[in-house]
Parts: C-alpha cells; structure tokens; sequence
C-alpha cells in the first residue's frame, strides 16, 4: 500500500519567495465548524480555506465583482488535504496561503490552518484551479501577465 500512495511536499515550510501572491487571515472556531463534541469538522477547514484562496484570487486580480462581471471564475480542479490536529471550539486559527506554480492553463495554491497559540499545524492543503469562462464553461489560459509576474512560480519544462 504505501508504494500506491504519493508524497505530497510541504505546505508553507519554507518563506515564499519575493513577488509571490500570499495571505494571511484569522478565523475563531464558532460552534457551527464543529461537530458534537467541539471538534472542528473537514468541511469547516476546507471553507477557512475557501475564504483564503477568495481573498489571494483578489491579489491577483480576480476581485469578486470583476468575475461575476466579467464572467470568469477560478474552477477547484483539485484538493490535497492532511488533517494533522484537531482544532476546537473557540480555538484562534491563521490561515496562511500563497499560488505555488504556475502552468500554462492551471495554478497550484497551498494553505495551512495554524493554532498560533501553540503553532500546532492543523491542516495543510493544496489545491489546482483553472480559469473558466461562464456560463461557456470554457477552460481559459492564464493571463499572459502571469507568466510574466509569477516567472518564478512557472512550471519547469
């Protein structure tokens, strides 16, 4: 089993380099991110993390209002989440996320959820997205200013 399973790097180890899109938010547990017992549920760090990659898309142009306008959204391709500790009811949670590569027709983010108090690492999380034109639904290329802002971000070939 452990040959089938694939090592993921990791997430916000090291300083991000100069130039690179990155945020950082807070968020206190509320009783609706937890389950019975007032541990924090899956879906409730994958939402933290929805509300971080919304915001990191505004640095890079992609403001909430301009793609409702303008029709066009950044599509969740793909999750990779490891749950490493369980966060608690009223616990005080940083949520630290920053673009990560860059293809010619998808971008990579990473994000951890982090318990300052005790800088225990909750979750990391890395995900895929890609540019869609609605109501098409048609896969568009990155901006071309992209390639050029985030060279360092780009895929090797």
């Amino acid at each position: 089993m452990r040959g089938l399973l694939r090592a993921v790097k990791p997430h916000l180890a090291e300083p991000a380099a100069p130039g690179t899109p990155t945020i950082e938010i807070e968020h206190q547990v509320m009783f609706f991110d937890t389950d019975c017992g007032g541990v924090v549920h899956n879906l409730a760090y994958l939402r933290m993390i929805e509300t971080a990659r919304t915001m990191l898309a505004e640095q890079l142009g992609l403001g909430m209002v301009e793609m409702a306008a303008q029709g066009i959204y950044p599509v969740l391709l793909r999750t990779e989440a490891d749950y490493r500790r369980p966060a608690k009811l009223s616990d005080r949670l940083l949520i630290r996320g920053r673009m990560d590569r860059l293809e010619r027709a998808r971008f990579w983010c990473e994000f951890e959820v982090m318990r300052p108090a005790d800088g225990s690492r909750m979750v990391t999380c890395r995900q895929s997205l890609a540019l869609i034109k609605m109501p098409e639904g048609k896969p568009l290329r990155l901006p071309e200013d992209w390639a050029v802002r985030f060279a360092h971000l780009r895929e090797a070939k």
